[in-house]
């Protein structure tokens, strides 16, 4: 399967692929091991690039640390693997962090990010004495992860406060054609990560699946249509063969939705938007 173009992380230099792999779909789940383990399988076998996953995902890390055993620990080392915090002080996102390594069976992550930001008290807690930005800096100076992130879904001012707060690596947002409708993030989050050079990371660009299940678009479509603002995707697989869907979508003459292919999809998807922009404030 031939690989798409590569894109640069924002200022990180790492190269990503359209799709990156979700730390979602079965793999939120508790003791299904035996069907989430051989999705991650898969993906570590088609060279996915970018692994994502979080404590708050119930039983994603631990099925990712069963997939490294089963695929061995070289497989761990040729990915760029990130997980987060909830936790919004040091303390508790340090012991949250330690529980994740050993979850997963690895030394270190490649971006630990500050999950779910919402309301402007989490930032001033993130951000104020003792708080997770704290033991970020802490873990990155130990060696125990490389790059800082945040992320949200809920509310596009809280992401630009937090890039104006802190000089972060990457940002995870939410882009996909319902995004106009309301408290968009492709119009000002965006914008804000390009100036400063954070790396974007495109989510719910399928919305939770409900533009494929209404057939508003095809994988690919969203993929190219997220593309054109990101640098790559994040998308939660149930199965083997959504990995390979996925995969295939990303890598078969890939390449970024122009101005009028958007505005066609945004247009087609415009009268069912609240179906697919849920999770916002």
């Amino acid at each position: 399967m031939k690989a798409t173009a590569l894109r640069s992380l924002g200022k990180t230099g790492v190269e990503v692929e359209g799709f990156s792999f979700g730390g979602e779909g079965i793999l939120r789940t508790h003791g299904r091991e035996r069907e989430a383990v051989p999705v991650i399988v898969e993906a570590l076998r088609l060279g996915v690039r970018y692994f994502d996953t979080a404590p708050a995902y119930a039983g994603s890390q631990d099925y990712y640390g069963a997939a490294f055993r089963e695929a061995g620990k070289s497989a761990r080392d040729k990915i760029f693997l990130a997980s987060k915090t909830h936790e919004r002080s040091r303390d508790g996102s340090l012991r949250l962090l330690d529980d994740s390594l050993r979850r997963i069976g690895t030394d270190r992550l490649d971006l630990w990010q500050l999950h779910d930001l919402r309301e402007a008290a989490d930032l001033d807690e993130i951000f104020g004495k003792g708080g997770a930005i704290e033991a970020a800096e802490r873990a990155k100076a130990d060696g125990r992860i490389r790059f800082i992130g945040i992320t949200g879904h809920h509310d596009p001012a809280i992401l630009v406060e937090a890039m104006r707060r802190y000089p972060v690596d990457t940002v995870l947002c939410a882009i996909n054609p319902a995004d106009a409708r309301k408290a968009p993030f492709i119009t000002t989050v965006i914008p804000e990560a390009r100036k400063r050079g954070v790396g974007i990371i495109g989510m719910k660009v399928m919305g939770h699946g409900r533009l494929l299940d209404d057939r508003m678009a095809t994988a690919a479509d969203l993929l190219r249509y997220a593309a054109s603002f990101c640098d790559t995707s994040i998308v939660g697989c149930s199965s083997v063969e959504e990995v390979r869907e996925n995969v295939a979508a990303a890598r078969s003459g890939f390449a970024p939705m122009n101005a009028e292919e958007r505005l066609a999809l945004e247009t087609r998807v415009g009268p069912a938007a609240h179906r697919y922009d849920y999770f916002k404030a």
